[in-house]
This record gives C-alpha cells, structure tokens and sequence, in this order.
C-alpha cells in the first residue's frame, strides 16, 4: 500500500478525520475542533492511502524552545504496520531545532515512545478541563 503524505489544509476532510479518531478509538474530536487544532499546529502530517487519511499527527512549537506532538493516530487495521513511527519520526524530523520535543501518552503505550528517545518527565503537571475523565483514563493521579 503506497502512502502518500500531506499537510493539513483545504483538501482535509474533517469528518472523515474525526471519524478516524473515533475508530481509533482516541475520542470524540469534532471536525471543526480538528481543523481548528491542526491550523493553529506549527507542523502537522497527514497520511493517505488513495483518498483514505490513515494516520495523522500534529506538533504544536513556538520554532525555538518547544515543540509538543499531539493527537497522534493510526487507522485500527494498521497499527503495528510500521505507519505511527514513520509518523512519529516524521513530527520528530519537523521539530528538530526546538531545545525539547515532548509529549503525552495514552497510558501503557509509553515503551512505543521510549524507542524514539522520549523519557518520561518527573516534574510534568497539567490542569485538565475535566480532571475525573482524566483521572479514570490514567493520565494523572
């Protein structure tokens, strides 16, 4: 399967991209949130096979310090394909020149990062907009 690979634009149909994140499952986005996320994203990469999105990803960085890869996904019947780290070290290859590259991950997925040089953070807090969903998901205490 050949993917071709795209920044995020007009051609992005974004229910099809909400549909993705759906199915993948990483929740429910909006196509209008998404659109609004991946325009407001310094880097973005978008993977189609033929007209399909299979995997996408952003990296919101402010070019010198900074650069936080985000809302990473890869289509169910082709994850373990090899797509999500040729997507991971695409947004990695974008960011370089930023003092940190980080992220966040979907608890339990944290060995799939490792293999790229991400460590896990000891001083990283955030204020969730809902703090139990949150808590239940695993991403703070």
């Amino acid at each position: 399967m050949e993917i071709q690979w795209l920044q995020a634009g007009d051609a992005i149909d974004w229910d099809e991209m909400s549909e993705l994140y759906r199915i993948a499952p990483l929740g429910i986005k909006s196509a209008e949130w998404l659109k609004a996320a991946y325009s407001n994203s310094m880097f973005t990469c978008i993977a189609f096979a033929g007209e399909k999105i299979v995997a996408a990803g952003r990296a919101v960085a402010d070019g010198v310090d900074c650069s936080y890869l985000c809302d990473i996904v890869v289509h169910p019947a082709l994850q373990g394909t090899g797509l999500g780290k040729t997507l991971i070290q695409r947004l990695i290859d974008l960011s370089q020149g930023h003092r940190k590259i980080i992220l966040y991950a979907v608890p339990g997925r944290e060995p799939f990062y490792e293999k790229f040089g991400f460590r896990r953070m000891t001083t990283a807090m955030a204020i969730f907009a809902d703090p139990e969903k949150a808590a239940a998901d695993g991403y703070i205490e």
